[in-house]
This record gives C-alpha cells, structure tokens and sequence, in this order.
C-alpha cells in the first residue's frame, strides 16, 4: 500500500529483505524513496511489492534504475527455431568414440552424409527421402554442411560406407576384442517389404510375419554386448552355418588366432565344434539340446537329485571328450516351462473339442479330412508328442499321453553349459555367466529391430544396399551402446553393473535397490524424473537454435543466432556424454 508521494528530488527504489525463522526463508520487496532532510539522508518506504510476481517486481528495478523497457518484438524477431539438443548429445557422443576418423581418415563429403545419417537414425529412423525432409527440422544438416544433401547422394553415401566396412570392424575388433578374450555370435533375421532383392527368401522368420521374405545376419559382439561387426546372410541361412565363416573372419581378417566363441545351443552344434577343434587357440562357450540333456538323465549321468542341495554343478562325460558340462536348475524358469505348457495343452484341447463338434454336425467327414483339421490343431501349438490320436472315417478321438509330459515336466528349468575350456581358466559360475551374457546380444537385437533403430521392414533392392543399411544400424547401435551406459544414471537401467560378476550365476538376475526405487517412484533421488533412452533425448530436443534480426530491415536486417539455455537436467545428461571412452 502506497504510503506518500515521492518528493522533489528523492530517489525511488526497490529493496529486497530477507529473513530466517524456523527454518524457512522470508522475502520481502519494498518499493522506497530516499531523501535529504536537514542534511540527513531518510528513508520513507511507499509500498509493499512481495504479492507482485519476481518478473514483474524485476521490471519496476530495472525502469526506476532509468532503463529503457520496449516489448522484445520491437528489438528482435524470431525468423525461425530449430531442434538442436539432441543433435548435440548424439554427435558429442559419436565424437568422443572417434567415429568419424574411424569412417575416414580425412573428411570427406561422404562420410558426413554417413555420420548425418547414423545420427538421424538414432533421432528418427525412417527411409532416405523421409530423412532428408525430417532434418531441417533440426539443427543436424547445418553442423555438418549437408543441406543440399539429396536422397540419391545419401544412397551413394551407403555404397561408399560398405566399402569401408571391413576396414572399420577391422578397427572396432582392435579396440573390444583382444587375445583369448570372449567373443558373443548370435543369428537374428528381417522381413522384406518387395521381392526383388536376392538375399530375400523364406525361412525361420523371428518376426512374426507370415508369408515374407526375409534376411538373416549374425551379430558379432565383445563379452559386454558392444557390437563389432555384423554379416549379412540370405534369408534361408540355418544359424549353424554362419559360425565358422564367422570365426575365420575374426581370425583371418582382424588377426585373432585366440579366443572363446560364445554361441547359443542352435549356433554351436557337434558339427561345428569339431570344426573349431581344428583350429588351434579356438575355444567355445555353448549348451546342450533337450534331447542330449534328457539322453545324459535317463543314462544316471546326471542325477536329478543333486539339484535338491544347490542349482549348479560340474559333470563329464565320455560322449563329450575334453570338455566340462555345467548343469543348472532354474526353479523359476521351471514355473515358466509348465504353465506355459499346461496353457498349450489347454488351448489345444479345447480346440480339438471344436473339431469333434464339427464331425458331430457332419461339417467334417472321412478320415482324410478330419485328419488334416486334426493335424492342424494339434501343430498349431507345437505339441502334437504329448497326444495320442485315432482318427476314423465316422470321428476321431484323442488322450493326453501322460508319461511323455512328465518325462518333459522333469527336465523344466534345466540346462546344461557345454565348455571346451579348463577350470583354471573359467570356473563353472562364471562360464554359465558367460553363457548367459548372450542376452546382450539379444538386446542389441531387439534395439536394432524395434523402437530404437528400427532396421525393418528392408525395403532396399539392392543386396549391398542392404547390406550397407544393416551396417549403418550396427554402427548407430555402437552409438547408442554407450550413450546408454553413459546416461545409466538418468534412466531406468541399472547402475550396478559390478554386481553381475558375483551374483547367483542360475537364480533370476535380481535388479539393485536403486534401480527398483527408479522403477517405483519413476523419479531420481533429487527428484527429477527417470527417463528411457528416447525420452531423454525429445526432452533434449527441447534445446533448440533461434536466428533472430532486428525488424524492419527486411533481407538486410541483421541476423544472430541465440540458443536455448539448458536445463539442470539437461545439462547433467550432456555433461555425462563427457564420460564417454573409448
């Protein structure tokens, strides 16, 4: 409330008080005046400024101290806004793994259109034109001078990547992979869209999409999952063929004569390990089929009740020269196993009661027939072994075979850790751990395939083309790998990694503490929210590049360019880029 009217010469302005009690913080804006009075200075407070907001009390300092206040619209104009945070983050982090000296060793118009591209395809994977129209929206093209870049130069840029891609694996297997150190193979596939392309064909489609072609490629990793090289197969490449082409490339090419291939139980079969025995320095990580486990329990070799006491232990067998098998019994995995087996028993049960209802109308008849709907139902769900069917010209009938399920229900949650490697090299607990460390790659897969990096559906013609995308998706992959590792503190991963080195090798990987306090709360221990892996960067993506100019001036005006502060949250996730090492 304003108290008296400044007199003739005074001087008004605004104090800020600022008090404690109890703990909390008390302020208080004050308009006042000062002035003489018989030689004395006095000061007469007008008016109490604390209910205005702090934007509003900042002005009143700023226009009492004399400054002159126009609208900003009157000094400047925001010609245009561009996205620029998460532009940064990626290149940052693609420059502190040296990426670009990996491309190349002088820069070139080329490998800027690739790393623009590897960048994109973190930030909005989607086709070669759509790329080329979604960019401007951000600051990318600029800071690599590719604005005038055309769909056909970003093809041209592909040819020239792939025939450099030797060259940079060569490279990146220099830097992860070292002599008898672990090396992590696995064999995933993608559909096509068209069906031009000769490395299209049919075969076991892990997509999920029924009649399409598709193309296989195997996934090359070191023993933390960071991707090293990538080979490109045609779609009907079963996965034990890819591997000794595989080893002699890593052998061969990238001058590793020791270490230890690690392969799931489909990839590394006898055939292959006998091919690996020739090979001197070669060692293998794999596991058993079902069938050889159910052969070494029904053979007294590996007694069932030895898991009573604990979940691991070490056998030999004579079927197996030279090597150490590893059973593990996982109780949990068994739950999984025989619900889900029960579920399939079920559905197919039920289906089957449909059938019979079908014949009992007289929709189906003729043994021929009903045999061929029979057969269908009980293949639909991979569990034909378990019933026992007699199909006649007037019906049919069917019973679950008991003994088959029990037999199978026995060996729920059990496999067996196959090794060609010594104890005093790789103890049991850590070579099951090693074994299971393909999850890594597994993961690599999914990040490829799916929301991150999204390498399907191919749609290219050409088979180097699509060779060349599959690569620039492994490279981005290589990027992402360790942002995320880097960014752990922010998202909802787990930042205890130590941990996997001595925890239960067999039971269910438990997650830490904090990571499940993340999970819960979704928030950090400041506060601040937890974020995935996209979220952190659209919310970067909210730093963003303004060119402004004076009005008025038109073409002529002067021009600056003035970019978005960051947030404190912001700036802690680029900070940690910084933490990036090769």
């Amino acid at each position: 409330m304003v108290t008296g009217v400044p007199r003739r010469g005074a001087a008004v302005h605004v104090v800020t008080t600022k008090r404690r009690y109890k703990g909390k913080l008390y302020q208080t804006h004050l308009l006042r005046r000062s002035y003489r009075d018989g030689g004395k200075v006095k000061n007469e407070t007008l008016g109490n400024l604390s209910h205005l907001p702090e934007a509003v009390i900042d002005l009143i300092r700023r226009a009492l101290k004399g400054e002159a206040l126009v609208p900003a619209e009157e000094r400047f104009e925001v010609v245009r806004s561009v996205h620029h945070g998460h532009v940064r983050a990626v290149l940052s982090a693609l420059r502190r793994l040296g990426l670009e000296r990996l491309l190349a060793a002088r820069p070139c118009r080329e490998r800027d259109l690739v790393v623009a591209m590897l960048v994109a395809r973190l930030l909005e994977p989607c086709s070669k034109l759509a790329t080329t129209r979604w960019w401007h929206v951000t600051t990318l093209p600029a800071q690599l001078g590719v604005e005038d870049a055309t769909e056909d130069e970003l093809y041209a840029a592909m040819d020239w990547l792939l025939e450099r891609q030797l060259a940079v694996e060569k490279k990146l297997a220099a830097r992860h992979l070292a002599e008898g150190g672990l090396a992590l193979f696995d064999l995933t596939s993608s559909y096509f869209e068209g069906t031009c392309c000769p490395l299209a064909a049919r075969g076991h489609n892990r997509d999920g999409k029924r009649n399409k072609l598709q193309v296989n490629y195997g996934l090359l990793t070191d023993r933390a999952g960071r991707p090293i090289s990538v080979s490109v197969f045609s779609g009907n490449t079963g996965d034990p063929k890819t591997l000794v082409p595989e080893v002699e490339k890593i052998r061969q090419r990238f001058g590793i004569e020791s270490f230890v291939m690690v392969g799931d139980r489909g990839m590394i079969a006898q055939k292959q390990i006998d091919a690996l025995r020739e090979r001197p320095g070669m060692e293998w990580i794999t596991a058993l089929r079902s069938d050889a486990i159910r052969e070494l329990v029904e053979g007294g070799q590996l007694q069932l009740g030895l898991f009573d006491e604990r979940n691991l232990f070490e056998l030999r067998h004579p079927d197996y020269p030279g090597e150490r098998l590893v059973a593990c019994r996982n109780p949990e995995l068994a739950k999984l196993r025989a619900h889900k087996r029960q579920s399939l028993l079920e559905a197919t049960t039920k289906e089957l009661e449909t059938v019979r209802g079908m014949v009992t109308r007289g929709r189906l008849r003729g043994a021929g027939t009903i045999g061929v709907r029979v057969g269908r139902v009980v293949n639909k769900y991979k569990v034909a072994k378990h019933f026992a069917l007699d199909i006649r010209e007037d019906g049919f009938d069917y019973r679950l075979r008991e003994d088959p399920v029990a037999a199978e229900a026995a060996l729920d949650g059990i496999y067996v850790v196959r090794t060609s490697l010594p104890e005093e090299r790789l103890d049991a607990a850590d070579t099951v751990r090693s074994y299971k460390r393909l999850s890594d790659v597994e993961r690599a897969f999914r990040s490829l395939k799916t929301v991150d990096l999204e390498v399907r559906p191919i749609r290219h013609w050409s088979e180097n083309r699509v060779r060349a995308h599959i690569f620039l998706c492994t490279l981005a992959y290589y990027v992402e790998w360790h942002m995320i590792e880097a960014w752990r503190p922010l998202l909802f991963a787990d930042e205890d990694q130590e941990a996997k080195a001595t925890r239960d090798p067999v039971a269910p990987a438990q997650r830490s503490r904090k990571a499940l306090q993340k999970v819960h709360t979704k928030r950090l221990e400041d506060g601040s929210l937890v974020h995935s892996f996209h979220t952190l960067l659209k919310n970067l993506a909210g730093i963003v590049q303004n060119l402004c100019r004076v009005p008025g001036n038109g073409k002529d005006a002067a021009s600056f360019t003035l970019t978005t502060q960051p947030t404190p949250e912001q700036e802690r996730a680029l900070s940690l880029l910084a933490t990036i090492a090769v």
